[in-house]
């Protein structure tokens, strides 16, 4: 297993995620916290290079990052994760001029960066058209139509990429879309089941003018498809944490021998396997050529949360069912019902491997 060069959590961060899990995932009220405290005690800047401000290594210590995150409050994971995402997709573009507006504020935690790309993804498995239209004036372009569900869009302000169907045709273009921008208009927060301080809202785009330097990628599919492992790879850690919090806590429970024991035992063992085989793959170009490899992982750990969830409610019994005992497990468990639709969905997900990629065993 690879080891980051340098320490993931601090004491003082572990607990000052796990003190707010509860509060972020049942309340809004704290969603302006979330994004200040990862960049408080330095997260947003794992897995970036030092010469742009970062702390050194590749998208894997990133994601062991996120990991650890979610593995103490899935809502501070996937916060993480959005503004992760949203670097990774602008350090993957060729325009310097987006780069030197919102790198640096990106990495102090001053701007959130989200990716409304549930639409493409969508689009680029043919299963549905691209929602948001782009026609060329003197300015840039001018956009119309919506995004429905983006997380991490702060009030306090914003950026986000969002893939656009050029006017007559052609190939999409990733844009990125700052709040504030006249016909912008945010929704309030979707009432979500938990996870309700992620920041998560639907944009409507009415005749937004976007500049020029908002262009990240004229061909948007191939820079989609090249950026895909690490955005999915760091997608992937949130599976992990949860499925890890869920093992260790059902190993706490489960006794030192026994059947039940063993299963943890089992499942811990193969949630190392497959995170391993994440790390291993999600660097080079094997998972741009051919991604179904990262589907099937992304699959297998979608099912291991699920087994994890399963294990732990045995494990600790009746006290699982009261809020008062096991505040944890009831998070956990509401945590875990947002890991199968997350884009993409493990529906997308078996759709496009049952079409075009073969079975692939981890």
């Amino acid at each position: 297993m690879r080891t980051t060069p340098y320490p993931l959590l601090t004491a003082s961060a572990r607990a000052d995620i796990a003190q707010r899990a509860h509060a972020l995932d049942t309340q809004a009220e704290l969603a302006s916290t979330v994004l200040p405290m990862l960049a408080h005690h330095d997260l947003l800047r794992m897995g970036l290079p030092a010469a742009q401000g970062g702390h050194g290594g590749d998208v894997r210590d990133a994601m062991a990052a996120i990991t650890e995150v979610a593995s103490l409050s899935l809502t501070s994971a996937f916060v993480f994760w959005s503004q992760r995402a949203f670097i990774h997709y602008l350090q993957a573009s060729g325009n310097e001029a987006a780069r030197e507006r919102w790198w640096d504020a990106l990495l102090r935690g001053d701007i959130a960066g989200a990716v409304g790309l549930s639409n493409v993804i969508k689009f680029l498995s043919r299963i549905e058209a691209l929602q948001v239209q782009a026609r060329p004036v003197a300015q840039g372009w001018c956009l119309d139509g919506v995004l429905p569900w983006v997380s991490n869009v702060r009030t306090q302000g914003f950026v986000v990429a969002a893939a656009v169907q050029p006017e007559g045709g052609g190939l999409p273009m990733v844009m990125a879309l700052e709040s504030g921008l006249p016909g912008l208009v945010r929704s309030p927060d979707l009432d979500l089941l938990g996870m309700r301080a992620s920041n998560t809202a639907a944009l409507q785009l009415n005749q937004v003018t976007v500049p020029a330097q908002a262009l990240l990628a004229q061909a948007g599919p191939p820079y989609l498809k090249a950026a895909r492992p690490g955005f999915l790879g760091m997608q992937c850690a949130l599976s992990i944490g949860l499925a890890r919090a869920a093992l260790q806590a059902a190993a706490q429970d489960a006794g030192a021998r026994g059947p039940l024991h063993s299963r943890v035992t089992e499942a811990q063992t193969t949630l190392g396997q497959v995170e391993a085989a994440l790390l291993g793959g999600v660097l080079g170009d094997r998972w741009v050529a051919d991604v179904s490899p990262l589907f099937a992982l992304r699959m297998r750990l979608a099912g291991l949360v699920q087994q994890a969830l399963q294990l732990e409610l045995q494990a600790t019994g009746g006290r699982a069912y009261l809020q008062d005992r096991q505040p944890d497990f009831g998070r956990r468990w509401r945590e875990s019902a947002f890991i199968p639709i997350v884009t993409p969905s493990l529906t997308q997900l078996e759709g496009e491997l049952a079409q075009h990629a073969p079975q692939v065993a981890v």
